[in-house]
């Protein structure tokens, strides 16, 4: 059973940057509801999936071999640290989802990944240059403990929707709710509204 964490103290920030309840992390802490999984990369595909079809499936050489973006985003974790300027290499969603056609029905996201994790996220915010593929970190390959050797980045939001050993992209016509949105975690994540759980 996983436990929810209200999240680790810290003092008050008054970066601007930083949202509400957030404080300053300079690490990069390794939070995960279970064992690390490991990839083999020669068998490695990520797809986008609509009502149980692959609409397209890239292998690792295809995915990291097409045009991708250097980045530089603030990252915040539910758990209440931010991290300013992380530096990622990814593919953006924008690109992806354009190789596929989507129903205007489509408006909502599930994100499938190694080891079971899910997390929904609006099709809206992985579109408009919000979001990427990544599989760089600081100019090196993801490492698994973050998400290696690819997670979503979706840094509009709070963590836990930039979903690690991300697999596979969903288009969903209803909302559904992913692992930890079901164990008590907010449906949307705006870190600037404090949507940490349901009811914030």
């Amino acid at each position: 059973m996983a436990i929810i964490s209200r999240g680790f103290r810290g003092k008050r920030e008054t970066d601007p940057r930083i949202p509400p309840g957030q404080y300053l992390e300079r690490g990069f802490p390794v939070l995960s509801a279970g064992p690390t999984p490991r990839a083999d990369l020669s068998t490695w595909t990520f797809s986008i999936t609509a009502g149980g079809d692959a609409l397209r499936t890239w292998t690792w050489s295809e995915l990291t071999h097409l045009p991708h973006e250097d980045v530089v985003k603030d990252i915040h974790c539910v758990t209440k640290w931010s991290k300013l300027d992380s530096v990622w290499r990814g593919i953006s969603l924008d690109s992806l989802l354009a190789s596929v056609e989507i129903d205007p029905g489509h408006a909502y996201v599930m994100a499938h990944c190694d080891g079971g994790y899910t997390t929904n996220v609006p099709l809206a915010d992985l579109q408009g240059g919000k979001a990427w593929i990544a599989y760089q970190y600081d100019g090196a390959p993801l490492p698994p403990e973050h998400g290696g050797p690819a997670r979503l980045l979706v840094p509009h939001l709070y963590f836990w929707k930039s979903a690690k050993w991300v697999r596979s992209l969903e288009l969903m016509t209803e909302n559904t709710w992913g692992f930890w949105e079901r164990l008590g975690y907010h449906e949307y994540g705006d870190p600037w509204k404090e949507q940490r759980y349901w009811g914030d």
